[in-house]
């Protein structure tokens, strides 16, 4: 007896806690598609790009013309400047390697530098919303989600708090 009061309980229990669980779905991509600053944001990075790719030519350039000039002056270099100029060409060519490995990652950390002021801007609004209708839990619909009921899907919500004008053809259809 005492084991079903302690089951009933613990199963009234689970339940209250279910029915104050209040679960949305958001999708930051559609957001961020629709915000102005996104261009501004994505020309800052091609011209980041651009740099960066620009001073990795300059750098290649630079190897390659040591490389000829090496080759072009090799029977005439004593041996000490020989192995002094294949030092530098190998130097060269490790920071060479280095740039390249590193670009993707300083781009990467470009991204998100420039990103982060519009994920606060979303995550801002999305919390007042999550405060003002009590949302417990939201979920990112480019995570995988299988099925979202439009009743919980807080996208149009978020852009409506954050000022964007919602597109007449959006593919999200709630309040």
């Amino acid at each position: 007896m005492k084991k079903i009061f302690i089951l009933a309980i613990a199963l009234i229990g689970f339940q209250s806690m279910q029915a104050q669980s209040k679960v949305g779905t958001i999708n930051n991509e559609y957001i961020l598609s629709q915000m102005s600053e996104i261009k501004d944001v994505e020309k800052q990075l091609m011209t980041y790009g651009e740099e960066l790719d620009n001073n990795i030519q300059e750098k290649y350039n630079a190897y390659t013309e040591a490389i000829t000039k090496y080759n072009e002056d090799k029977e005439e270099l004593t041996k000490v400047v020989r192995v002094s100029r294949e030092k530098k060409i190998t130097e060269m060519e490790n920071d060479l390697q280095k740039l390249q490995q590193n670009s993707s990652k300083l781009l990467q950390i470009r991204q998100d530098e420039l990103m982060r002021p519009l994920y606060q801007e979303i995550g801002n609004a999305l919390e007042k919303i999550v405060k003002r209708e009590n949302y417990t839990q939201v979920i990112n619909e480019n995570q995988s989600l299988i099925y979202i009921d439009p009743d919980y899907d807080l996208t149009i919500k978020v852009m409506k708090e954050i000022g964007l004008e919602i597109p007449d053809e959006n593919p999200i259809d709630n309040n």
